[in-house]
C-alpha cells in the first residue's frame, strides 16, 4: 500500500492548497483501487467508512479528506462557528482541517457562472444585469474547519436523534420509512422462513405494488434486525435492478458498508462487518470513485430518514 493508513496529510501552502487537496484525494482512490485485494485496503476502506458514519452529511470528498488529516475527528466545524454558536476556542496552534465548501453567489442564468467569471467568458447573456441574477452554486472552495478535540469551552450541548442507542427504537421507525424510501417490508416470523441460514433477503418487485420486497427473520437480538434491515433497503436502494451478476456481486460490499455507515451513527455495534474488497478487483479509480460516491449517498438517505 502506497499510502501509509497511519500517516495524516495537511495542506498548510494556501496557493498549493486547492490542488493538493484533490491530488490527495485521488492519490487514496487510486490506491485502494490498486489494492483492493489485500487486506490492508480493506482495513483502509473501513476507516473512511468510521469517519463516514460520523459525518454522513459530507460529501465522500470531505469525509476523505477529514480521515486523512484528523482521522479521530468527531465533530467538526468552523472558527467562528465554535466561537459563536457553542462559547469554545480553537486552542493556539492547532491546525486547520481543510475541505470543500460551495461557492454561492449570483450566477448567470445562461452560462451559470458567477458574475466575474461570466465576464471573462464567450457567454454573450445580457437580458437581466447580474444584480438581478438569481443565487446558486457556481462552484467549491477550501475551506478551514476545526475538530471539537482541538477547542475548549463550554460542553456542548446533548444531541437528540430519533433513536441514538436504542435498536428498539431503530426497528419501528425502519419498518415506518418503508414506504417513502419505496420498499416494500416484512418481518417473518422463524417458523416460517425459507431462506436458510440468510437473515434477510432482497427479493423481486411486488406484483401489486412494483416495489422491491424486503424479507427479514425475527429474531430477539434487536440491533441484529435493525442491521439486517439497513442492509436490505440498501440493496433495494442500490442495485434492485442490476442484472449483471458480477455487478450485483460488487455491490454486496456497497450494501453492507451502507449498514456499517448507519448502524454506527445510530451507536449499533458493528464490530461484525467485514468487507471483502478484492471484490472490486478490476474496477478503476473512476469506477471505486463511484461506489464510495453511492456508500455516501445512500446512507445519508436512510439516515435522513430514519432520524
Amino acid at each position: 500500500m502506497s499510502v501509509n493508513t497511519e500517516a495524516t496529510v495537511s495542506f498548510s501552502e494556501t496557493e498549493t492548497r486547492s490542488d493538493e487537496m484533490n491530488g490527495t484525494i485521488e492519490a487514496w482512490i487510486a490506491d485502494l483501487s490498486d489494492d483492493v485485494e489485500e487486506a490492508a485496503a480493506s482495513v483502509k476502506f473501513q476507516e473512511w467508512l468510521d469517519v463516514q458514519s460520523r459525518f454522513h452529511g459530507y460529501s465522500h470528498r470531505n469525509t476523505l479528506l477529514i480521515k486523512l488529516q484528523c482521522p479521530e475527528a468527531s465533530r467538526v466545524a468552523g472558527y467562528n462557528t465554535w466561537r459563536n454558536e457553542f462559547d469554545r476556542h480553537v486552542r493556539e496552534g492547532e491546525s486547520a482541517i481543510w475541505i470543500w465548501v460551495p461557492i454561492i453567489t449570483k450566477q448567470c442564468p445562461q452560462c451559470e457562472n458567477s458574475p466575474s467569471y461570466h465576464d471573462n467568458s464567450d457567454c454573450e447573456y445580457d437580458e437581466t444585469p447580474p444584480e438581478e441574477w438569481s443565487k446558486g452554486l457556481v462552484g467549491f472552495k477550501p475551506a478551514s474547519v476545526f475538530d471539537i478535540s482541538q477547542t475548549e469551552g463550554e460542553p456542548l450541548p446533548d444531541l437528540e436523534t430519533e433513536a441514538a442507542g436504542d435498536p428498539g427504537e431503530l426497528v419501528p421507525a425502519l419498518l415506518d420509512s418503508a414506504d417513502s424510501l419505496g420498499v416494500e417490508t416484512r418481518i417473518v416470523a422463524p417458523e416460517e422462513w425459507n431462506y436458510g441460514e440468510a437473515k434477510g433477503v432482497c427479493k423481486q418487485r411486488s406484483l401489486m405494488t412494483m416495489q422491491p420486497k424486503v424479507e427479514v427473520k425475527d429474531r430477539e437480538n434487536q440491533a441484529d434486525l435493525a442491521s439486517t434491515l439497513i442492509h436490505e433497503y440498501a440493496h433495494a436502494l442500490l442495485h434492485f435492478d442490476v442484472e449483471d451478476d458480477t455487478e450485483r456481486s460488487k455491490r454486496e460490499v456497497e450494501a453492507e458498508a451502507v449498514a456499517y455507515v448507519v448502524g454506527r451513527y445510530f451507536e449499533l455495534d458493528m464490530s461484525g462487518s467485514a468487507f471483502y474488497l478484492a471484490a472490486w478487483n478490476g474496477d478503476d479509480a473512476e469506477a471505486i470513485t463511484s461506489r464510495l460516491d453511492r456508500i455516501s449517498q445512500t446512507a445519508q438517505e436512510l439516515i435522513e430518514t430514519l432520524r
